[in-house]
Order: C-alpha cells, then structure tokens, then sequence
C-alpha cells in the first residue's frame, strides 16, 4: 500500500523580488514497509521536503497524499487529525516538555488516545535504554538521552508512516546504530514506511532506497 505520494509536488518562497524554489517538481511513491533515506548537504531542501511530507507546510504546486488521503489538500483540522493519527516525527531536538517526567511525556499521548499502552511503553524504555531514566525530567538527561526520548515518544502513537530528521545526530556511534536498528525493524515488522533525513551514510545500509537532494532536486541513487 502506498504510504506516502508526492505528485509533481513543488515549494517556493519569494525572497524579495526573487522566487526561490526549495524543492523542485517532485514525483514519489514510498511503500508501507519501506525504509528511505535522504542524504545531501545543509541548505539542499532536505528539511523542506520532510516537512511538506508531514503537512506542516502545504505545497506551491502538485498534491501530497498519505494513506492515499488527499493530505496536502485537506483543512488544516483534518491535516492535524491525520498528522496525529498516521505520523510520528523524529526532529533534530527532542521538543521534550520541561515540567513532565520521561514516563509523562508518553503518557500525554495516552491522555490525547484515551487508551494507554503500558507493555509498548515499557518495550520502547528497554529497546532504547530508558527505563532507568523514566521518572527523570528532560534537564537531568544529556542531549542523547533527550532525543531518544523523542524518538522513543514518536514511536509509541504505533504511526504507519515515521519522519526522522537527523534522528542519530546527538548520539555516539553505538547508540546511532542501535536507533537506526529500531526504526528499521519497527519498519519492517509493523509495515511502517519511514524516511529518514541523515548527513551519516554509515546509515544508509539499513535502507532500502537511498536519494540524494541537492539543489531542490531529489535523485534517487543506485546502491546495489
């Protein structure tokens, strides 16, 4: 099933008297089930292109649907509802909130789901070396901690699709392995489509497409 589809999707800003095209026409189906990096340098329309796909910025031209919804066209209460529903957002900073504990700020999504979790919740604490840290607030964790709080949070709504912008960039080696790991196995074994922003290629071999943005223009590269 079609997870994501961009359909000559294009985003320009007017910088003074000057148009300025951040992404270029773009076609683009991923799957359920597939996991997709994105790669190129800062400035290249990375970003822009996970945050069409995630509906917080609507296109200049072309239509973006998800679960074959027509997303980009729909009100912005709708967008929100099918955002919450079907997207898990992996951001370069955590965006934690400050006054709740690491087990709150999961269980605020269950205030907003009305149903609770707690064997996921505990899974995601061990598969991300949280459990020890559950009762800790966001000022006494390190930045790594932090993101995998995030990541562990975007990850217990169970979304179909998961936007991961530089999910690893915070975390040494061993613990940027580890989540990619996760979110490849969360990809595969609970059919999810994910794309994953990274300036790390080491990532890209637990990819299944890999494409490269430079320019507004995305490409996708040969890795077999």
């Amino acid at each position: 099933m079609r997870a994501i589809e961009f359909i000559h999707v294009n985003k320009e800003y007017k910088d003074g008297s000057q148009m300025i095209e951040a992404l270029k026409p773009t076609d683009l189906v991923i799957n359920q089930g597939e996991f997709v990096a994105i790669i190129g340098p800062s400035g290249s329309g990375k970003s822009t292109f996970l945050t069409l796909a995630g509906g917080l910025l609507q296109p200049s031209n072309g239509k973006i649907l998800v679960n074959q919804q027509p997303f980009s066209e729909e009100n912005e209460k709708k967008r929100a509802k099918l955002r919450f529903e079907s997207i898990g957002f992996i951001l370069q900073t955590s965006n934690l909130v400050p006054f709740l504990t690491i087990k709150d700020q999961l269980r605020l999504v269950d205030k907003i789901n009305q149903q609770a979790n707690p064997a996921l919740m505990d899974e995601l604490f061990t598969q991300l070396g949280l459990s020890h840290l559950a009762n800790k607030y966001p000022e006494n964790l390190s930045g790594g901690e932090r993101q995998r709080v995030a990541i562990a949070r975007a990850l217990y709504n169970n979304p179909t699709i998961i936007l991961a912008d530089e999910p690893t960039a915070s975390l040494d080696s061993k613990r940027a392995f580890e989540v990619v790991e996760i979110l490849a196995k969360e990809t595969k074994e609970k059919n999810k489509a994910t794309i994953m922003v990274t300036h790390d290629i080491r990532m890209v071999d637990y990819c299944d497409r890999v494409f490269q943005m430079k320019d507004g223009q995305l490409t996708e590269q040969v890795t077999k």
